[in-house]
């Protein structure tokens, strides 16, 4: 299973945080992520993470051709919902690819363990 993360400045070190306390279930998962977000993953936490673009240089937009592609199995995004962000439209077209797709999607921590949760649970029958 291929699970995207991203995550905007703000909440990057919210979803490193995450991953170091999932990484034994993110470690089951092929990962992609956004260039910055991915970058600053393995640096904290040494998981194998497929680097896209960074998001407004259309990262956003390779990780829904993923989905769209139905490559991608879930997509945890820690958006800053506080902040504009000057790619909205491409933000607000993955959010869209997510629910044409039926792909599940976290936009917070709480939502996060969330659709990890269920995903160890899919990986987990599939053996």
């Amino acid at each position: 299973m291929r699970l995207a993360l991203i995550a905007h400045d703000e909440k990057k070190p919210d979803l490193i945080e995450f991953a170091e306390e999932r990484k034994d279930d993110l470690e089951q998962f092929e990962l992609m992520a956004t260039g910055t977000t991915g970058q600053r993953l393995i640096d904290a936490t040494g998981l194998d993470i497929e680097r896209k673009q960074s998001g407004p240089l259309g990262g956003d937009m390779q990780i829904g051709a993923e989905i769209a592609s139905e490559t991608c199995d879930g997509v945890i995004f820690l958006r800053d919902p506080l902040t504009a962000q000057p790619h909205e439209p491409d933000i607000t077209a993955l959010l869209r690819i997510c629910d044409v797709h039926q792909t599940p999607l976290a936009t917070n921590l709480a939502s996060a363990d969330a659709v990890l949760d269920e995903l160890v649970d899919q990986l987990a029958g599939r053996e």
